[in-house]
């Protein structure tokens, strides 16, 4: 899985199709997209580049705001991992190179569907870290995306994510 869609409850089928036309317009005529079990979560494994996706379906957005109806949020995977705090925190530390030095983050944890401890991930996490952890101003989120047994992993910027709602605001 290299992103996680969301959308409205029972709207899956939907979505999917959406997807399946936005991405097959991208340049992705077969991207694997699969509604899990959690209600309004879809996960989709497709060969393009995840930050042109939500470059391109922003610029949809711009062009086209009724093009995408089904579709809440498109959010970049960079790992999948086994859903596990040694595992997680393997996972931000291979990604940690994107951040310089006097850069600052805040680590987000999307739980769906697990008992794990969120407060154990944070821990473990930021104690590898280095940098300076800052919940307002943050140039980085450390995203951890828990799908029940599966959790993905990313650092990325707050742009990097697609909320199709506050795309539609901004143009508004």
């Amino acid at each position: 899985m290299n992103l996680i869609v969301t959308c409205a409850r029972h709207f899956e089928d939907e979505t999917k199709e959406e997807m399946k036309g936005i991405l097959g317009d991208l340049g992705d005529p077969v991207p694997d997209i699969h509604i899990t079990e959690l209600s309004g979560v879809l996960t989709v494994q497709t060969s393009l580049n995840t930050s042109q996706i939500i470059k391109k379906i922003r610029s949809k957005l711009e062009d086209e705001p009724w093009s995408i109806r089904y579709t809440m949020r498109v959010i970049p995977i960079f790992q999948t991992v086994k859903t596990d705090v040694q595992e997680i925190t393997k996972a931000a530390v291979r990604q940690m190179q994107k951040m310089k030095h006097n850069e600052t983050y805040r680590i987000t944890i999307e739980k769906r569907n697990s008992g794990i401890s969120s407060g154990q991930i944070i821990d473990s996490v930021a104690d590898k870290i280095e940098n300076k952890v800052s919940l307002e101003k943050f140039d980085w989120i450390v995203l951890v995306e828990i799908l029940g047994g599966i959790s993905g992993v990313s650092i990325l910027k707050e742009e990097d994510v697609l909320s199709v709602n506050k795309a539609r605001r901004l143009l508004e």
